[in-house]
């Protein structure tokens, strides 16, 4: 467990940071394309743009809204934030309009960090924020403050007071703020680095942005707590990506959506096994590409389940081999089961909505920000429902089936969009897909899918469907094919359904 704190539930972020700046003093920390950051250094910025947030009023225990893209200050303005015991509130750079005056309308914010390249968007929504809201601004006064002299650590805060606020992608709603404790960022960590065998010497590289779990929690979290570094790219490039792990010189990455796929189909190259990643994680892990990627690239894939509700609850055994389709087993920090639409528990093999609790504190999201009726309504029965649907076979492994969400009812069947979208993935000429149900002349839905086909190709629509009907029941094979030159996503690659349904 963690050291450095006065209780057994762990330091707080700043008080680790300390700490690693005093036995990690020259370790580097944070890598960005624009420079290294040793842990004395991080730790001494953030006492400086503390020191310069608390002259203009930021109290301890106040929301403060940070929307800015993969850099050195944002992660300088988090670590000053926690310094203060105030809560830094990470929002999309995508929001606007609406989706951004709700995100910073939710944290009644007297003060927000932003970057240059965001301001018109708050210009946008100004009759709808406050006129006394502060823009603290990069490039303008944002490094003004970040002058000023330290002062010292705030003891207003524990390990279980809020430390950030991430949200959902609201691909299907208005996207929710998760409240996350310090506990939960560092414990998340600590978990992740146990599970899957992170050591100090780990350089940790993700591409993803930073208001986002898998970059800030599970890529700077374990970074922090073991004293290794954690490198950030600026957004996710399949061209650029393996450039990028060799110049960082990462040992470990992470992948989400269709990015391994994505990886997996540019055109091979003798040189593709020359870098030094030995494992990288993530979901999914399509079972038709996972043996010749390891083999391409000479590393290991591990697949997990988690989400920024819940932490991560699954890990697949890294010493174990892989079962096909599996995101693992439960961890001892939760219990889970799979319950039916009425709240029982379905029988093994069967097929359920996965629900979790933690047996231990703070390590799952506290709550949504200004939403109590959606934080009980997700917290019902003492279960967090999870929206997702999966089945346990009788060695305790989970098999990831899809979201309630996006499950399509055709002809009395229920189809998992999942499961049709890896089918079509199969085809060598398609790099993208994308399934989702539009009205049926014969009521419930009809099924759609929208096909990315790999730059230079074309794929013959009858083929496809002929190539689908090959592999999957009848009920999953796609009556309407849309062919699109990409898929619109959020910032962390997930598909808008709703704006492929809308077309």
């Amino acid at each position: 467990m963690l050291t450095g704190a006065a209780t057994g539930l762990g330091p707080t972020i700043d008080e680790l940071l300390t700490e690693r700046a005093d036995t990690h003093t020259n370790q580097v920390f944070l890598r960005f394309a624009s420079g290294d950051l040793t842990f004395a250094e991080v730790h001494d910025r953030a006492a400086r743009l503390a020191a310069g947030l608390a002259s203009i009023g930021v109290e301890s225990g106040a929301t403060v809204p940070v929307v800015m893209s993969n850099s050195a200050e944002f992660m300088i303005s988090l670590f000053a934030l926690s310094r203060l015991g105030a809560v830094a509130c990470l929002i999309n750079t995508a929001f606007r309009g609406p989706a951004l005056a709700h995100a910073i309308g939710v944290t009644q914010a007297k003060t927000v960090l932003l970057d240059a390249s965001v301001v018109a968007n708050l210009d946008e929504i100004a009759s709808s924020l406050p006129a006394e809201l502060i823009r603290i601004v990069v490039g303008d006064r944002w490094e003004e403050l970040a002058a000023a002299s330290p002062i010292p650590q705030s003891s207003s805060h524990s390990a279980t007071d809020p430390a950030i606020v991430l949200f959902t992608s609201g691909t299907t709603g208005t996207s929710k703020g998760c409240v996350l404790s310090h506990r939960y960022v560092l414990r998340q960590a600590e978990l992740m680095s146990q599970h899957l065998g992170f050591v100090e010497t780990d350089v940790l590289y993700c591409p993803f942005p930073l208001f986002h779990i898998d970059a800030t929690v599970l890529t700077v979290g374990p970074a922090l707590v073991l004293g290794a570094t954690a490198a950030i790219g600026e957004r996710f490039s399949v061209t650029g990506f393996w450039p990028e792990v060799r110049q960082f010189g990462a040992t470990v990455f992470d992948f989400m959506g269709a990015t391994l796929t994505m990886l997996h189909k540019v055109e091979a190259s003798d040189d593709d096994a020359a870098n030094p990643v030995r494992l990288a994680w993530g979901v999914p892990v399509p079972d038709e590409i996972a043996s010749g990627f390891e083999h391409r690239f000479g590393l290991h894939l591990v697949e997990l389940y988690g989400s920024t509700d819940a932490g991560i609850p699954m890990y697949h055994p890294i010493d174990q081999p892989r079962r096909p389709g599996s995101c693992g087993t439960v961890i001892d920090a939760y219990e889970a089961q799979l319950h039916d639409a009425d709240g029982f528990e379905v029988a093994l093999g069967e097929v359920g909505e996965l629900v979790v609790r933690p047996t231990e504190p703070s390590i799952m999201a506290d709550g949504y920000l200004g939403m109590p009726d959606a934080t009980l309504t997700s917290r019902r029965n003492l279960w967090f429902h999870t929206g997702d649907r999966l089945r346990r076979d009788a060695d305790g492994f989970h098999y990831f089936i899809g979201r309630s969400a996006d499950s399509i009812r055709r002809r009395g069947e229920n189809i998992s969009a999942f499961e049709v979208e890896e089918v079509v993935k199969l085809h060598p000429e398609v790099l993208d897909a994308a399934a989702f149900g539009v009205p049926s002349e014969l009521t419930e839905d009809d099924l759609m899918v929208a096909v990315v086909v790999r730059p230079g190709r074309t794929v013959d629509p009858a083929s496809l469907v002929e190539f689908c009907g090959q592999r999957a029941a009848r009920h999953m094979v796609p009556r309407f094919l849309d062919f699109v030159d990409g898929l619109p996503r959020t910032p962390t690659e997930k598909i808008r359904k709703d704006v492929l349904r809308d077309r």
